[in-house]
């Protein structure tokens, strides 16, 4: 398969941490050459704490990983974006990380607390409909309708007349699917039900889309690892991990039907299509599930980083401050050159030159940030 030709995805542990440091300090880390350039010139001594989407772990791993040289300190917690989200409002963070865009209710609550909060986008990444079932290969065909009513429990085996059709010529065993999904609040999961309640008014009615539903059937587990490692180890399971779980995990998975018509296997490019010609409003709000483009993955997702307009009022300090600057710098430079590696789609162009324009209204108590 094509999707299986660009990888190199590194381990994900429950929490990614890169140095330590007391939360909203500033840091210093040792500094030299390699890892790729911030962007700004100059190595910038700063530590970093962040929490948040699951979904986009290895990537803040691998540009931890990628600054640590550079004298930037990244700590980040795989929490979920829901436990993301509330962390960085509370400014318990410095930074969150959430793969929907924030609600109205939620920019308010980060408003009122620390000032105007920004949503910076990062990454393309598909959602893939992962399973474990013996014998038969990735590239079992599924829509939008039959994926929902397995998770509603309505489709409980996979012979079931429903799977067969879309998948004539293929032997599908009578044994009964075991439905896995997210126990945490989870903009995976946000974006998964996003899609199901597009193709199922059934599941729109009684569920409907969040980072937390109440589930009809199936059995819960934390993140996206947490997920991953239940499919691994349940003969029969189906569940949604992001795409890098999936490969790591090497795991097969569906060719799922778009808004065109089309079954699309989860890739780079297909992932990539998702984004091409999205409607990008001034505060960067926007999603990728469901895109019409004919050529793209349905269940793809966009994935945010979040910082206070005014990172001093947000609970930094001026060393602090200039480390994020750093820090956004790096996402939109060197970084985006990295995601292909991590099994994530880089941001179009002009997507990404609008988060860039982004960073320069970036504050520290009124005045302007800049790395350098």
């Amino acid at each position: 398969m094509k999707s299986r030709q660009w990888l190199a995805v590194l381990p994900v542990a429950g929490a990614l941490v890169l140095g330590v440091a007391a939360c909203g300090s500033s840091g210093s880390s040792d500094t030299g050459s390699g890892g790729g350039s911030t962007g700004s010139g100059s190595s910038v001594n700063a530590t970093l704490n962040g929490a948040g989407s699951t979904f986009a772990a290895p990537i803040y791993q691998q540009f931890g990983s990628n600054l640590k040289d550079q004298g930037l300190t990244i700590n980040y917690q795989p929490v979920g974006s829901g436990a993301g989200v509330a962390q960085f409002t509370a400014g318990t963070v410095n930074f969150g990380a959430t793969d929907p865009p924030l609600k109205p209710e939620e920019m308010a609550a980060a408003k009122a607390k620390h000032g105007q909060p920004l949503q910076f986008p990062v990454a393309f990444g598909a959602i893939t409909v992962s399973y474990n079932l013996s014998g038969v290969k990735s590239g079992l065909k599924l829509d939008g309708k039959t994926i929902a009513d397995i998770f509603l429990g309505k489709v409980t085996t996979w012979n079931d007349p429903e799977i067969a059709s879309q998948n004539q010529g293929i032997s599908l065993p009578s044994s009964k699917i075991t439905v896995v999904h997210r126990s945490d609040e989870s903009g995976t999961t946000k974006g998964f039900t996003d899609f199901l309640q597009s193709y199922s008014p059934e599941w729109k009615s009684k569920v409907g889309s969040d980072k937390t539903v109440k589930w009809p059937t199936g059995t819960g587990a934390k993140g996206n690892d947490g997920v991953a490692a239940a499919i691994k180890q349940t003969s029969n399971s189906i569940g949604y991990v992001e795409q890098a779980y999936a490969l790591q995990n090497n795991f097969t998975f569906a060719d799922v039907k778009n808004k065109s018509g089309k079954y699309v296997a989860p890739s780079l490019e297909s992932t990539s299509a998702a984004g091409d010609g999205v409607t990008v409003p001034s505060d960067l709000s926007f999603t990728v599930i469901n895109s019409p483009n004919p050529a793209a993955y349905p269940i793809s997702s966009q994935t945010f980083v979040l910082f206070y307009k005014d990172l001093c009022k947000g609970g930094m300090n001026a060393n602090t401050a200039k480390g994020a600057a750093a820090f956004l710098n790096y996402v939109y430079g060197d970084g985006q050159k990295v995601l292909e590696q991590l099994s994530y789609a880089p941001l179009p162009s002009a997507i990404a030159s609008k988060a860039k324009a982004q960073v320069s209204e970036l504050q520290c108590n009124g005045s302007p940030v800049s790395a350098s």
